[in-house]
């Protein structure tokens, strides 16, 4: 079904003005102002390794779409964890925020192509206000558009096995191809991983000008980074994440804080275990992979045990 979003344009629209900063909403103007922001940049089944690899393709369905003159948002398969946006205004600078109730506010930049994105909605069941900003001028930004969706997520894996902005790949992807080729020879979910992180952090390296020089917005491209074999940790994490979800493990790239320090690291989804926390992070100097021991519950590694199920140590902030 097509439906237009509830902004409207005019004299009769009612609008408040919002600031948002780097941390999500600080506070609210009243309302009577044009609407305006400042924005900083059940049952699961064994796990049964693909041959070769196993992308999955996200698709605007044109089944369940909201849309105005602005934006267009495509919530048609919202059930396997992911949404759909596209601009179709004439700014040249658009941010989207995605924000479940209770939960942080997910900040991104969108293209104005006319081309769809894909956004996971990490943060499970639940309502979503989706809404897409249009630049004024500096860090001002209007709103274009706002849309409410409920999401009942039957795929619950669905938002870290599909390509998003984030961790973008297809089945055409060298990141892909080379995933499946260095992992040929595991048999397990632990050896995929293992593989992964074996193969990258001895093939790249730590791109230290670009660390100096990248600019808020910026994504990763992992098929430029396996193709340089160097980069920031934002570019490992997505080149990591995406070639364990193309082997069919579920995968979140999380960033957040371990003490002071902005942190990376990965989780996945293992049978018989379910989420691992950190099982691939960075620790402020280089990545590391966890004792893997720690699957089977005789040989856990009781520093490393005791580390991760310390909460103190690690804080996520974002799930991509």
């Amino acid at each position: 079904m097509i439906r237009r979003s509830g902004n409207k344009t005019g004299t009769a629209a009612v609008l408040a003005a919002i600031v948002i900063g780097a941390n999500g909403l600080l506070g609210t103007f009243p309302a009577g102002a044009a609407q305006t922001a400042v924005i900083e940049d059940g049952r699961v089944p064994l796990y049964s390794k693909p041959a070769g690899s196993y992308v999955r393709t996200p698709i605007a369905s044109g089944v369940t779409v909201y849309k105005n003159d602005k934006a267009t948002l495509d919530a048609s398969n919202i059930s396997e964890g992911y949404v759909m946006v596209k601009y179709t205004g004439s700014v040249g600078k658009i941010k989207v925020q995605i924000t479940k109730s209770g939960s942080e506010t997910y900040t991104y930049d969108l293209n104005n192509s006319g081309v769809y994105e894909v956004f996971p909605l990490s943060e499970g069941n639940g309502s979503y206000q989706v809404k897409v900003f249009e630049n004024i001028q500096g860090n001002q930004y209007s709103q274009a558009f706002s849309q409410s969706v409920d999401a009942s997520i039957t795929n619950t894996f669905g938002p870290f096995l599909y390509p998003n902005q984030y961790v973008n790949f297809n089945s055409a992807s060298a990141a892909v191809k080379k995933g499946a080729e260095i992992s040929a020879g595991a048999t397990d979910q632990l050896g995929v991983v293992s593989a992964v992180y074996n193969y990258v952090v001895t093939n790249l390296t730590y791109d230290t000008a670009k660390a100096s020089s990248v600019q808020s917005g910026y994504l990763p491209n992992v098929d430029v980074v396996l193709a340089q074999k160097k980069g920031i940790c934002f570019d490992y994490a997505a080149l990591m994440t995406a070639m364990l979800r193309s082997q069919d493990i579920p995968t979140k790239l999380v960033v957040g804080y371990t003490g002071n320090l902005y942190h990376a690291w990965i989780n996945v989804y293992l049978d018989g275990q379910g989420w691992v926390d950190n099982i691939i992070y960075f620790d402020g100097n280089s990545w590391k992979l966890m004792d893997p021991t720690f699957a089977s519950s005789a040989n856990q590694s009781k520093e490393i045990m005791q580390y991760i199920g310390n909460g103190a140590n690690y804080k996520a902030k974002y799930s991509y």
